[in-house]
């Protein structure tokens, strides 16, 4: 896989657009603003008191009839997948989206205008690492009732295949890939919404389509076009005549591809998996897609990414040549027998080391610690951790004999697991602050057996001795 270092994206200046909401039929204005790292997707309600905003989050979503809408603390965004296919579609990964009203404008009911008005507002790089969640084991979700089912396996990149089926003679099985993001603006981003006319006949009823006009959705016709419906059609969308193409649609429109309805289903599947807060590196595999279960499965993968880095332990290969060995180690600590808890050095940059110890029965605190149920003490775990940080600390000066480390505060100790005979301790140590006039300030974990055993943040202070 690639070690590429890919950093975050944001938009380079505000841009606005206007459109009619697809449930609502009111004009709404939507603007993009550009936002900092680690920001991600968040929405802007400017028409509220307070101007509150709402995280685009997969926790939030409330309901997913007619579009991935999503609530917290009462306020609430409206079909937002299209919005958000379009910033994931272009390799975004924050920005502020202020609307005057609960929902986006449905535009031409593809991602198509948002990608131009991102794309018109220029991209921009952030000094930031992009967060990404490599998939190492397939995950699923499927539900029971209607068959749909989403799954993720292990893929170099970010792919989405759908593949939907409608059990309809008028739009049957249709699939469709993208294999890689950035293809998204080509193939996937103006795949238009659709509708077929059961369903259409039902929101013209409840007046849930108060927006929508034949310039922003197919309609696929599944049933006989009665006199009736025909005239109804024809008043809702101010239209002097409508009729049925040999292919099935009403003639409002001309399909992009022949299987626009499958890309149409990706393109929601992308805007609803942005829901997860996190980049994948995974083949997304959708069947029989649809808001509800892209918006489960997103749940499954926020909380199993938040679960995993609760409980995350760093790989390291034993086995290398260690960066310095015990005789090294022992030539810039002043540390010996029975207090040297270091054994070798794996990793170190200007910013981070990494250390190890093997815990044996000869540890002469054993003795006493206890003699029938040996366990490391804690105190010492730390000590040792400190080691690991000292020998970072002394890596900065030209002459480190001729210097020590002195503890000035340990702070947020926390102890996980015993640590008994047997372990093999691995101290992973990294610089909250850059060090400064010999301060030395770092946040230490300790792990054995693919566990968190200990934590804390320690503060050192490099100090000079004489010479010899």
């Amino acid at each position: 896989m690639s070690t590429t270092v890919v950093k975050q994206k944001t938009i380079q200046k505000e841009i606005t657009l206007k459109g009619v909401g697809l449930h609502t039929g009111n004009e709404v204005t939507l603007t993009f603003k550009p936002a900092p790292a680690d920001h991600g997707y968040a929405f802007k309600r400017v028409d509220l008191e307070g101007e509150p905003t709402i995280k685009a989050s997969a926790l939030f979503v409330t309901n997913t009839q007619r579009g991935t809408n999503f609530e917290n603390n009462g306020v609430s965004i409206n079909t937002s997948e299209h919005v958000l296919a379009a910033c994931v579609g272009l390799g975004i990964d924050n920005v502020l989206i202020e609307l005057n009203a609960p929902e986006p404008p449905i535009m031409d009911g593809s991602s198509k205008f948002f990608v131009e008005a991102l794309e018109k507002a220029g991209i921009e790089e952030l000094d930031a690492e992009i967060d990404e969640y490599i998939v190492t084991e397939p995950i699923s979700y499927k539900d029971e009732k209607t068959g749909s089912e989403i799954l993720v396996i292990p893929s170099n990149e970010y792919q989405v295949t759908a593949m939907v089926d409608f059990d309809t003679k008028v739009l049957g099985t249709q699939n469709a890939t993208l294999d890689t993001i950035s293809d998204f603006k080509e193939h996937i981003a103006d795949a238009r919404t659709f509708s077929f006319l059961h369903e259409l006949e039902m929101l013209l009823e409840h007046g849930l389509i108060k927006g929508g006009d034949l310039n922003n959705a197919i309609v696929y016709v599944d049933k006989e076009l009665k006199p009736e419906t025909m005239e109804r059609l024809k008043v809702a969308f101010g239209k002097d005549s409508i009729s049925v193409k040999p292919n099935g649609i009403l003639d409002n429109l001309t399909l992009h591809y022949p299987n626009e309805a499958a890309r149409h289903k990706l393109l929601d599947v992308i805007g609803d998996l942005a829901l997860i807060g996190t980049r994948i590196r995974g083949r997304v595999i959708a069947i029989k897609p649809g808001h509800f279960v892209n918006t489960e499965f997103a749940k499954i993968m926020a909380q199993k990414i938040k679960k995993e880095r609760r409980n995350y332990v760093p790989k390291f290969d034993l086995s290398q040549k260690p960066l310095m060995d015990i005789h090294q180690i022992m030539a810039t600590l002043p540390h010996r027998a029975p207090f040297l808890l270091l054994d070798r050095i794996i990793e170190m940059s200007d910013k981070h080391v990494v250390g190890m110890k093997n815990v044996t029965m000869n540890e002469p605190f054993f003795n006493g610690h206890f003699p029938e149920a040996p366990v490391m003490p804690g105190v010492l775990q730390v000590e040792a951790m400190a080691q690991a940080g000292g020998i970072l600390a002394l890596s900065t000066v030209p002459d480190p004999e001729n210097y020590l480390t002195f503890f000035m505060k340990i702070d947020n100790v926390k102890f996980k697991q015993q640590v008994i005979p047997g372990d093999t301790l691995i101290f992973d140590l990294k610089l909250i602050t850059p060090i400064r006039r010999g301060i030395c300030h770092m946040a230490a974990k300790a792990y054995a057996n693919n566990k968190l055993v200990s934590e804390a943040e320690l503060m050192a202070q490099i100090v000079k001795t004489k010479n010899k």
